[in-house]
């Protein structure tokens, strides 16, 4: 005669137990996977910006110098003179400054 399997009745505590023993190691499992796929993505990730600036091609040098572009021209001289007189023959017309003044200034402003 051959040997019986004696079969245990688990109940629902005993079903829940090994399911959730079940489900426990196939998180841990799971964890460990992705955990180790990460570790192969970033490795790879690595080598492959390594290879890149293994094979990158040096930077273009230029056979000349070319020097920077000159600074901006300061504004004329001449806007200076004109905006001074301008202003002066605002305050004449104002009556600030009388004939002799503004001649004065005038003669002051053209000179310099």
């Amino acid at each position: 005669m051959g040997m019986r399997r004696r079969r245990r009745r688990r109940g629902v505590v005993g079903a829940a137990a090994t399911t959730a023993a079940v489900v426990g190691t196939a998180g841990a499992v799971h964890h460990h996977q992705e955990k180790k796929w990460n570790q192969q993505a970033e490795a790879q990730a690595y080598e492959a910006q390594q290879a890149a600036q293994a094979y990158a091609p040096p930077p273009q040098e230029t056979d000349y110098y070319e020097p920077p572009p000159p600074p901006a021209a300061a504004a004329p001289a001449e806007t200076d003179v004109t905006a001074q007189l301008q202003q002066l023959a605002q305050l004449h017309a104002s009556g600030v400054l009388d004939d002799a003044e503004f001649a004065a200034a005038k003669q002051k402003v053209l000179n310099s």
